[in-house]
């Protein structure tokens, strides 16, 4: 697991390897067999036979995080104390065995791995673009546990550990030097170790700021005037910009105020404190659930159709060189397809390329790409007007608007120039699967693949299966999502899919609350305080109010006579066939959006619909409602087989329409409250609301087994 190898300079290298897995971890497992490693470093240094350490990775990451399933299950507050004062213990040996350790780091160090980098006297990275490092566990709803805020305090000060902190951003290496968090890059691993060991015979003692009674915090401490203003400004910002259920950023400036006043060891205590807090939190627990059991259920293939064989393709055809399709076309090029982008001239084609080129000019400045890969991967795309350039193909995407007609031309002109093995795929948000496929000969190969905007970065992908599209199909779609790292869930062919469906009732429930006399302003802001990205009222206008009532009219078509009416129906009709106010497109809707300067309420709103002067105790009634309406759909899609499974279900509420992340997902929210409370609630929102808060019949079944993570 470890192996020792001491040179004639006295300099050890500490080399990780655990078996059995791809990756190294920080666990029990590692940090006990550290233990007689540490031992014996201490022995050598009191001989006079020890100059330096060298601490690397056999495997291609150097250290990855935690043990995120021990985390998931510990509610003992003394245990989880205690485990977080022993990862703190383990990496204060690390950096005093009297002798200067370097961090020789050769592939990505995340969370707890990256915390033992930071235990280290100095850290050098080979400057490869695709490595990682950072401790991002604020994206799980947790702070560091191992030390790792107190030794950014004491390296960087307050003002420029928070953001580092707190933003949850994983950095390439040349971000990571920039940002201080690295002391230098490396062009090869053989470089790497040269470099460590160079530093090591040039640096006789191994103490650590901390450690030195001459030494302190940059910028100073939360006693200090300027250090004590920028802590309120700090706050300030973090209550307008954070969500008030994601207590992380909060703890991490709490560590750090109260951390800076007070030394070292006492500071790690306080962060064990916070740790401890966090990680018996809801939030974090949904957190987890999703980012790592639903996660890795997905990752996993499980809703993957099982029988066939793994699917790799190296060329893709993107049909329309617009944002969506120049952003699919981005996307699989960073992920080392080639691809052939159409349009209808090669010119329009063109410019597709230049936006791609211009988002890897954006990733080399950010140290995420070099020269010389930005070069590679812009190589890859062939832009072009013929349909015959797909010849060699493993599959092909259109990305055109939203024009039935319009798409099953470009299908059929494709789909003369493709073989047997590959299929073709339409990125529609509202055309059925079915219907499209009346074009195509093949109906068995043809799927829809709808990524969000915008493609290159939204981690989602619904795949969605036509009454003839072949489970052979939907796994070769799957493989390729997973190919380009983002997020497959595989859904049925009806109207809105799954995301823009449950995204709708958010919608319209926002718009009923408008009509029931609730300001504009007031349901925003309510939306915004339920852990919505945005309000109800702007994701219509951003949508479009066509689209909204588009997908209400399909369900009416799906239902038929068992269709009850939303109320929001008729506040759409008014703004569109009164007032011709369809949303931003024609930069008017619920918002007005003029040239210059931010959009706001439209100011005649409140003429059509005023205000009754609601008190704010029916606020917390109203996030309910938001939150529900939500969940209740997402239900019924997973009652009626819209979606298969509830890791899909929790990750396509997050990715795909923001649900709160705090939530852990639409399905993990009924979890969260409780489902005997969350079946009352839906039965007094019915009695007083209507049908649409009615609770699916199936509920309690579907709830029965949680296939990610455990029988409940």
């Amino acid at each position: 697991m470890i192996y020792y190898q001491k040179d004639i300079d006295n300099i050890a290298t500490l080399t990780l390897d655990m078996e059995g897995r791809s990756v190294n971890v920080i666990n029990h497992e590692i940090r006990e067999a550290f233990i007689p490693v540490i031992q014996h470093l201490q022995k050598e240094k009191r001989k006079g036979v020890l100059k330096g350490v060298i601490l690397t990775s056999a495997k291609k990451t150097f250290l990855a995080g935690g043990d995120l399933e021990y985390l998931f299950h510990a509610n003992d507050p003394k245990e989880i104390f205690r485990f977080a004062q022993e990862m703190k213990a383990f990496l204060r040996a690390l950096e005093s065995p009297g002798v200067p350790v370097v961090a020789a780091i050769n592939g990505s160090a995340i969370g707890a791995g990256f915390e033992v980098a930071l235990a280290c006297h100095r850290r050098i990275a080979v400057d490869n673009p695709s490595i990682r490092l950072g401790l991002p566990e604020v994206e799980l709803g947790l702070i560091p546990g191992g030390g790792g805020i107190i030794r950014l305090l004491w390296l960087l000060g307050i003002e420029r550990a928070y953001p580092i902190l707190s933003n949850g951003k994983r950095y390439a290496p040349k971000e990571a030097l920039h940002i201080g968090i690295i002391d230098d890059l490396a062009h090869s691993e053989q470089d790497m170790l040269q470099q460590a060991k160079q530093w090591l015979l040039q640096t006789p003692e191994g103490r650590r700021p901390w450690d030195r009674a001459d030494a302190s915090i940059p910028e100073g401490n939360a006693r200090q005037l300027k250090t004590a203003k920028l802590i309120r400004h700090l706050t300030a910002r973090l209550a307008k910009e954070s969500h008030p259920e994601l207590p992380a950023p909060r703890s991490i400036l709490k560590v750090l105020t109260e951390g800076s006043k007070v030394d070292f060891d006492t500071a790690c205590r306080i962060e064990s404190r916070y740790y401890t807090e966090l990680v018996r939190s809801a939030q974090c627990k949904n957190m987890i659930k999703a980012f790592w059991f639903d996660t890795n259920y997905i990752k996993e293939g499980k809703d993957r159709p099982q029988g066939f064989g793994r699917f790799r393709p190296r060329k893709i055809g993107v049909i329309g060189a617009g944002l969506m399709g120049s952003g699919i076309a981005l996307a699989a090029l960073l992920n080392g397809k080639e691809v052939v982008l159409k349009d209808v001239s090669k010119l329009i084609a063109d410019r597709g390329k230049e936006f791609v080129e211009s988002r890897l000019k954006e990733k080399v400045a950010r140290g995420e790409l070099n020269i010389q890969q930005q070069q590679e991967v812009l190589s890859k795309i062939t832009t072009t007007e013929n349909a015959k350039d797909f010849e060699s193909c493993d599959l092909v995407i259109e990305a055109v608007f939203e024009n039935r007609m319009v798409k099953q031309k470009v299908t059929r002109e494709a789909e003369d120039y493709l073989d047997d093995f590959s299929f073709f795929a339409t990125n529609t948000i509202s055309i059925p699967i079915t219907k499209l496929a009346e074009a195509t000969r093949k109906p068995a190969h043809y799927v829809g693949l709808h990524f969000f905007h915008p493609a290159d970065e939204i981690p989602l992908v619904e795949i969605v299966q036509g009454e003839k599209t072949s489970d052979e199909t939907i796994a070769r779609a799957f493989d390729f999502v997973q190919s380009i790292r983002k997020t497959p869930i595989i859904v049925k062919d009806v109207w809105g899919f799954y995301a823009a469906r449950v995204r709708n009732t958010y919608i319209l429930e926002g718009i009923t609350m408008l009509q029931e006399g609730y300001s504009p302003a007031m349901i925003e802001n309510l939306g915004k305080q339920a852990g919505m990205p945005q309000g109800a009222l702007s994701l219509a206008d951003k949508l479009s109010l066509n689209m909204v009532l588009r997908y209400e009219k399909q369900a009416a078509e799906h239902y038929g006579p068992r269709y009850i009416q939303h109320p929001a129906v008729k506040v759409i009709q008014f703004m569109l066939e009164e007032v011709d106010r369809p949303g931003l497109k024609k930069r008017a809707g619920f918002y007005d959006y003029p040239m210059e300067g931010s959009p706001s309420l439209w100011s005649k709103l409140t003429d059509y619909y005023p205000s009754d002067g609601r008190k704010s105790r029916t606020q917390k009634e109203l996030i309910e409602r938001f939150l529900v309406a939500q969940v209740l759909e997402a239900v019924w899609c997973m009652q009626e087989g819209v979606i298969h499974s509830i890791p899909a279900a929790n990750l396509g509420s997050i990715y795909g329409w923001g649900f709160p992340s705090f939530r852990g997902g639409v399905i993990q929210y009924i979890k969260d409250v409780g489902l005997d409370v969350f079946i009352t609630n839906c039965k007094r929102l019915q009695r007083k609301h209507g049908q649409r808060f009615q609770l699916p019949s199936k509920t309690k079944q579907i709830l029965r087994h949680d296939p990610a993570l455990f029988q409940s």
